[in-house]
């Protein structure tokens, strides 16, 4: 089996980046919060590279631009989660600086592939 491309991506690239980095500050986390907003914080961020995956591996550009369109979604969903933290004093300033030049970037760089799939397909 070969090497998927979506591994190629700068897009899938950053959003695994963002679903790391917000793995290594929920395992820190006291069992209650990790229990309730960190599952749900971690599955989010899981989300935008999962279906950017999915997307690309189905081989056809509409089930890719829906798949994109439910990782925008999630991107959305953990950035809600990561407001929620941070107003709740669960992530401090300097874990903001680490995630969110990378969200600042992700964002539009998912809008722009999503803008870019089927825009090449023959007629």
């Amino acid at each position: 089996m070969s090497r998927p491309d979506f591994e190629d991506l700068d897009v899938y690239k950053l959003a695994e980046k963002l679903a790391n980095e917000v793995w290594f500050i929920v395992k820190e986390w006291d069992y209650f919060t990790k229990d309730t907003i960190g599952k749900q914080l971690v599955r989010a961020a899981d989300s935008v590279c999962a279906n950017i995956a999915e997307g690309r591996g189905r081989y056809n550009y509409q089930d890719n631009r829906r798949f994109v369109k439910i990782a925008r979604g999630s991107l959305y969903e953990t950035i809600s989660f990561l407001r929620l933290a941070y107003a709740r004093k669960l992530v401090g300033s300097e874990q903001v600086k680490r995630f969110q030049p990378i969200i600042d970037e992700l964002s539009p760089k998912l809008n722009a592939y999503l803008q870019s799939i089927g825009n090449n397909q023959e007629k």
